[in-house]
């Protein structure tokens, strides 16, 4: 492991930075050396962090132990992949605000994989989702597409499992060894070991509201476009969608009954511009383009 990935999961342990300020902190010296010997004034004047805020870094950053840490996760089978390396994603690399590190557990070679797609949906889908999703997403499986979601219950869910004997990616907003939610543990284990789950958080990191929301842009930005299946008016699925947007992905939408209240979300987004699907071939009518190659490829 190289001593800037090393440093990256130094800092990626302390409390009170936030991705902000560690850009500040690669501006200033890309090695990140120069934290060794920062003071509370450095990093208050130079990087206008609080000074509470500043204290606890510090506090954490001579106390915490990275080499140790980094073997910890090697021996549990988490790869660390930093923005710099080429096993990274990308895509992702290209949006506004990339995690700086990804904490990877199973096959990690998935990462440089040219074709996915990001599935999202509503935790609670009707009846109709399972024979939909089989409808929209067998033929894009069976041409070697990576699905991506986020394990959620629900659509997230059905979408890995149904991907399951052929490449599937699932994002967390929790740290590798505190997979959310409980139910899907079973689904967890298998995701490991066939297919690959990934976390910009640190491994210990417990799930918490504020960090599905955040890491719904990974989703969308692995990905060159973002399908979205059943979803209110108001839901993690539309946030994924406006990152989609925010980054300059293709939005797909399946519409559904007006009296379904999961068809809103979808309705609304196909009224704001987003592609009606109603087969696989809608899907790859628009990404065949961006990925330069043709359809007989795909």
């Amino acid at each position: 492991m190289d001593l800037l990935t090393l440093k990256l999961i130094h800092i990626d342990h302390c409390r009170g930075l936030g991705r902000k300020t560690i850009r500040a902190f690669l501006k200033i010296d890309p090695t990140l050396q120069f934290l060794d010997c920062c003071t509370v004034k450095d990093l208050t004047e130079t990087f206008h962090m609080t000074g509470q805020y500043a204290e606890l870094f510090l506090k954490d950053f001579h106390l915490f132990q990275p080499d140790k840490t980094a073997r910890i996760y090697l021996d549990r089978g988490i790869s660390v992949i930093p923005v710099h390396s080429p096993m990274y994603p990308r895509l992702l690399k290209k949006i506004y605000d990339p995690p700086f590190l990804i904490y990877a557990k199973g096959r990690v070679d998935l990462l440089q994989e040219q074709h996915m797609l990001s599935v999202v949906g509503t935790r609670h889908p009707s009846h109709e989702v399972v024979p939909v999703m089989k409808c929209l997403l067998h033929p894009l499986i069976d041409r070697g597409w990576t699905i991506v979601s986020g394990m959620a219950l629900g659509v997230d869910g059905i979408a890995h499992r149904l991907a399951m004997n052929g490449k599937t990616i699932a994002v967390l907003g929790s740290g590798i060894c505190c997979p959310y939610p409980r139910q899907h543990m079973p689904l967890f284990a298998g995701l490991c070991s066939k297919q690959l789950v990934l976390s910009e958080y640190p491994p210990f990191s417990p799930p918490a509201r504020w960090r599905f929301p955040e890491r719904n842009r990974i989703i969308s930005g692995m990905s060159q476009g973002t399908l979205v299946i059943e979803a209110r008016e108001k839901s993690g699925s539309l946030i994924t969608a406006d990152q989609a947007l925010e980054q300059g992905r293709e939005v797909f939408a399946v519409p559904g009954s007006i009296l379904n209240d999961n068809s809103k979300g979808t309705h609304r987004l196909i009224q704001q511009g987003a592609k009606l699907v109603t087969e696989t071939e809608d899907i790859l009518e628009e990404l065949q383009n961006l990925s330069g190659t043709g359809k007989q490829e795909l």
